[in-house]
Parts: C-alpha cells; structure tokens; sequence
C-alpha cells in the first residue's frame, strides 16, 4: 500500500483509510482528503494500538488496520468482478474470452468502487440536456451551479473521485431523476440516460444495480454493446470498428483501437 499522510493526494488510498478508520470509529467523514480531521484519527488509531504516533500510515499502519478490520476488506472483495463473470459474459456475446478482457483492460475505468460506492463520472452537459429534456428551463439554474451545469461539454470541471458524487449531489437537489441520468456509472463507465434502453425499469434502477456487484457493470457494458449493434466488432476484432461505436469520434486520438490490439494480443 502507499505511504500516505496529511496533505497526501492519492485519494484512493486515503478514501480506503478513512473507511477503515470509520469502521473503527474514529472518522465521520469519508471525502477522499487527508485533512486534519483524518490526521487526528489516524493519530488516535496508532496510540491506541501502540504504533508510532507520527500521523504516518505506512506498512505497520496499515496491517494493523488490515488485522483489525477485516470485515470491510471482505465486503469490497465480495464486489470484485471475477474470471467466471467474464467466462460468462464471452459465452453469452459468442464472443472469444480474450476479446472481453481486453476490452475490460483498454475500456474499464479501473476499479468500479470507491469503497462501497461505485465510481461515477458526473457530465454537467448531459445534465443541461436531461433538464431540457423534463421541461426544465438550465440556464435558470445556472448561476451558482456552474460546475455541475453548462451547455457544452468540458472536462474543466471534473473532479474525480469522491469529487464526483459531491458535484452528483448538488445536482440532484435541482433534479434527481436528471442527475442520476447524466453521469457514467461503474467500470465501463455506462450513462445513466441509456439505462430504459438497456433493460431497466429506469435510471433509479440502473443505480441500484451499480452498487450491488461489479457483475453488474459488466452486465450492463454487454446490454450496451447488443442495442448498439458492436457485437459483430468484438467477434471479429474489428478494433477500430468497435472503438468508434463504444468511445465516439475521439478514439482514435486517444488509440483506442491500437489499445485494444495490443491487449488482445497479450490474452491469446
């Protein structure tokens, strides 16, 4: 694990601490920021396990909170995707097995919880859309919300991370249905707005699903791919095909389809 302490900017490790340090109550809050309040309780953890008390978490740190808490540990594996889930899925799309792990290496967007939350990408674009879309006047919403509301995409505002589902939840207090709509969800980073087309009763649905398994985004990556005619790509690795249906105009700028080549080839 990283050596993290106050200051330190490798929120994953730090939102895995923090949850750890929750588990042990001594943390409230868990926002990805190795603050003073983290760095206290980190403080108070190792006093009272007879650690160094230096605000450190490094190796001793961090296996003593692993022996302690094992039960969260558990609980975020039990969320993991898994090689019969691919197995699964390959079958399913008569797709070969290599084909689908590459993708899931090339298209995935790493992990797809932070913690138990899955990991979203919030779109003040699409929300600008959505809320048209309901008969909802956006620029009335504009003033204060600029970081989450704008009429033309821009990754300027992104936050990443726990950042993500602060900007998700100040859009849900102007509408919920819309937020939830207008942000990419779990590994395969899949849009809320598609989730009526994919099988889902409705966004709120798709949702639930999201935070019940990594099973499920993989799921949902496959749903995507069949109602947006990609399958015949993946079958026949025509990578650039399938690169451009899956991530749109910019793929080949960000070689995409060379990416999945090479993966591929690495699963053979």
């Amino acid at each position: 694990m990283d050596v993290i302490k106050k200051g330190s900017r490798k929120e994953r490790a730090v939102i895995l601490l923090q949850a750890l340090l929750s588990e042990a109550g001594l943390l409230e809050t868990i926002d990805g920021v190795f603050g003073p309040g983290t760095d206290r309780a980190v403080k108070a953890f190792q006093a009272q396990n007879g650690l160094v008390v230096d605000g450190i978490v490094g190796q001793k740190t961090w296996t003593t909170l692993f022996a302690l808490f094992p039960g969260l540990l558990q609980r975020l594996k039990a969320k993991y995707l898994q090689e019969e889930d691919m197995v699964h899925a390959a079958r399913d799309l008569g797709v070969e097995l290599a084909a689908i792990k590459a993708v899931n290496e090339v298209e995935s967007a790493g992990p797809g919880f932070i913690v138990e939350e899955p990991v979203i990408l919030f779109e003040g674009h699409v929300f600008w859309k959505e809320l048209a879309r309901k008969g909802i006047d956006p620029a009335l919403h504009r003033h204060g919300n600029e970081h989450i509301l704008y009429p033309k995409w821009t990754t300027s505002h992104y936050s990443g991370g726990r950042g993500e589902y602060r900007r998700l939840e100040a859009a849900k207090k102007i509408d919920e249905e819309a937020a939830l709509r207008s942000a990419s969800w779990g590994i395969f980073q899949v849009m809320g707005f598609n989730a009526e087309e994919l099988g889902y009763r409705d966004v709120f649905d798709f949702v639930d699903s999201m935070f019940r398994h990594e099973r499920e985004h993989l799921k949902a990556f496959c749903a995507y791919i069949r109602t947006h005619d990609l399958v015949h790509a993946l079958q026949v690795k025509d990578w650039r095909a399938f690169a451009k249906g899956y991530n749109g105009p910019l793929y080949e700028k960000n070689r995409y389809h060379t990416r999945l080549a090479r993966a591929y080839e690495r699963y053979t």
